[in-house]
């Protein structure tokens, strides 16, 4: 079935790169791309279809339980799909983020705790929506914001959907495995058209979507983790967003603004521009970070009241210190150096 799903996508991500000219689907090079030239965008149409082509086909009696999850999700897709031939200003894509993480939180799934701490559980009670509607959008721009090199978001959405499948096949969770496999398997599809150098790239249409899917899987999952052990599970975007945002913030500028400070810019320019070593750097990383994340669940599952939910968190804190300093420093030396060459 998943061999089957990889097919599909990977046809019809190969039917958007076909036709792309004339549906106006091309990334044009700007000063932050790494290609040089016109390359075909919204494969994202392709490989998402996939995803809920499976979902209709082969579980139709678990997605029209969890319609909500599928209209919510279709809700992003439309706005990534209308961004990939518009560019869509990003309030209106916050807009339909909100839209659909509030027919989520209707429909009883949302961020209702950060968890149990010495026997007691840290409920939200009204903060719920608001906590989700920054986490979740939060967890969307992210994936977003790592579409960066070629392979790198589709590499790093394969490990951390690994991730929730995990959870949902350890746990008899049908939907959240469901959802988690046939999305790696669709994004597999897409990965033979998009590896370096790629023919084709996902676009918000895929980043956003797989961004939204991700942050539904969080959520979901938090009935079987705790929620500290998503920030492992997770870990490169989220640190990547954190680390480009109090970087900016210290310069005064947007956190929104656009510039060339993600990790992954830094790392390719460390690798002299070889966009493969960065990719798989990156997602080891992303698999150390994983691991580490099953490690914690199944540990604090053990010993659900003891103080390890706090030391992970903690330990979190310092990785991003860590992370911070380091990719800081680099990008001062190579500021640098480019000034000395100029």
């Amino acid at each position: 079935m998943l061999i089957f799903i990889t097919i599909v996508s990977y046809l019809l991500v190969l039917l958007v790169v076909r036709y792309a000219h004339s549906l106006k689907l091309l990334d044009v090079p700007n000063e932050r791309s790494h290609h040089c030239s016109i390359i075909a965008s919204g494969a994202g149409i392709g490989f998402v279809s996939a995803i809920f082509m499976a979902m209709l086909f082969f579980n139709l009696q678990l997605s029209l339980e969890y319609w909500f999850v599928f209209v919510a999700i279709l809700m992003v897709f439309g706005i990534g799909v209308l961004d990939d031939r518009h560019d869509v200003s990003p309030k209106m894509k916050f807009v339909f983020i909100f839209a659909a993480v509030i027919l989520m939180w209707i429909n009883g799934v949302s961020f209702d705790t950060l968890g149990r701490l010495f026997g007691y559980e840290l409920s939200l009670y009204w903060l719920a929506l608001p906590f989700s509607l920054l986490a979740m959008a939060g967890l969307t721009n992210a994936l977003n914001l790592v579409d960066g090199l070629d392979g790198l978001a589709g590499s790093l959405s394969i490990i951390i959907l690994a991730s929730f499948a995990y959870v949902g096949h350890e746990n008899g969770n049908a939907f959240i495995y469901m959802l988690s496999t046939y999305s790696m398997a669709s994004v597999v599809g897409f990965m033979f058209l998009n590896w370096n150098p790629a023919k084709v790239f996902m676009g918000d249409s895929g980043s956003l979507t797989l961004g939204f899917i991700v942050s539904v899987l969080a959520v979901m999952s938090t009935e079987y983790v705790q929620p500290v052990t998503l920030l492992y599970f997770i870990a490169i975007p989220i640190l990547d967003t954190l680390i480009v945002m109090l970087r900016r913030i210290r310069r005064k500028a947007s956190p929104f603004s656009a510039d060339k400070t993600h990790l992954h810019h830094i790392l390719v320019k460390f690798f002299d521009n070889n966009v493969k070593k960065t990719v798989i750097f990156l997602s080891l990383l992303q698999i150390l970070f994983s691991s580490i994340g099953y490690i914690l669940a199944v540990q604090i599952s053990d010993n659900p009241d003891g103080f390890l939910p706090l030391f992970a968190l903690f330990i979190f804190a310092i990785i991003f210190v860590v992370f911070y300093m380091i990719f800081t420093g680099i990008k001062k030396r190579q500021n640098t150096i480019d000034h000395v060459d100029e």
